[in-house]
């Protein structure tokens, strides 16, 4: 694995670029946690110095170039829109800075070979937020899986919907900005198969569009190496169940509402015996754990995480843009 100058053992310092709910959420986890947060950066001045005043930050910065040159910012989380993950990862990466981007890491695979190799190039941690990977009970399955608890995994079936607003002028329905159901909400189910197959050798896709072109909902089939199949169903127009379910030939894993946060998860046998269940109690919503491994590979000097690499995120962004070839979606001034 490729690696960077080893941090000392002062605290890692983060920045946060935009103010934004997705940052004001990560912000909160990492003060609960007891992370250093020294910086924040924002357009516009007011909004950096109010997101300061609201979690207690020593400096806000009025723009993004500010932030990634603070000498006291180590690592940067992007929280911008989707359709800026490329531009403002690189803008830290640029800086010297370590970079957490929230998911997608960018809307188009191109955009991901860029950034990761502009990452290596400079010896800097590149990783994706999906939060999700680096869960508890993520990590206990990831364990089960590895024991052959229950044999050899065969299939994985997931749902991510929610009610959202329709406004067409919302984030979630602006194509400009990589609105739609498939990059805010299929891409958990998709990157979770990933991390149990890998990448897929087929993909198939069906999807509906809303009025702005956005997709609205979109269900995928994934075949993998060995006949492994996933199956995933994301909607940005009703609430679903949220629930998942990872298939063995010796037995199954259950994930309760809401699958991709902190949730009970269950494991059973062949016989359909309940064999284990886990459900730890976990503090703010979960995304602290993503910020200690973030930090864990900065002090070890590893600029990659094998719980989701760089080259992992191609892979998912590659699925991803074959989905929104099959289903008619493209991204102005990103495709």
């Amino acid at each position: 694995m490729p690696e960077s100058h080893p941090a000392s053992d002062r605290p890692i310092r983060w920045g946060i670029l935009a103010t934004g709910g997705i940052a004001r959420k990560f912000a909160a986890d990492l003060l609960l946690d007891g992370h250093l947060v020294a910086a924040v950066g924002s357009r516009s001045a007011e909004s950096a110095a109010a997101f300061a005043r609201e979690f207690g930050i020593a400096r806000a910065h009025g723009s993004y170039a500010d932030l990634v040159a603070d000498p006291d910012v180590d690592i940067v989380y992007v929280a911008s829109p989707h359709t800026f993950h490329e531009e403002h990862g690189a803008l830290a990466l640029e800086a010297g800075k370590h970079v957490l981007i929230e998911k997608p890491i960018t809307v188009n695979a191109a955009q991901a070979r860029r950034l990761a190799a502009l990452a290596a190039d400079r010896g800097l941690l590149l990783m994706e937020a999906m939060w999700t990977r680096y869960l508890p009970h993520v990590q206990r399955i990831r364990e089960v899986i590895a024991a052959a608890t229950i044999g050899t995994v065969t299939g994985f079936l997931a749902n991510h919907s929610q009610n959202l607003t329709t406004d067409p002028a919302h984030r979630i329905n602006a194509l400009e900005l990589g609105g739609g159901a498939l990059l805010d909400l299929g891409i958990y189910p998709i990157s979770f198969a990933a991390g149990l197959f890998g990448k897929p050798t087929t993909v198939q896709a069906l999807g509906s569009l809303g009025a702005t072109g956005a997709d609205t909902h979109v269900s995928v089939v994934l075949q993998y190496d060995g006949g492994a199949i996933a199956s995933t169903y994301s909607t940005s127009r009703s609430r679903g169940p949220n629930t998942a379910a990872i298939l063995g030939t010796d037995g199954r894993i259950e994930m309760s509402s809401v699958w991709y946060a902190p949730s009970e998860t269950r494991v059973f046998d062949g016989r359909n015996r309940l064999v284990e269940t886990f459900d730890w109690a976990v503090a703010g919503r979960g995304m602290q754990f993503q910020a200690r491994e973030a930090e864990q590979l900065i002090r070890s000097g590893r600029i990659e995480s094998g719980i989701l690499t760089p080259a992992a995120c191609i892979d998912i962004m590659e699925t991803l843009d074959e989905v929104r070839r099959q289903i008619g979606v493209r991204y102005p001034g990103a495709d």
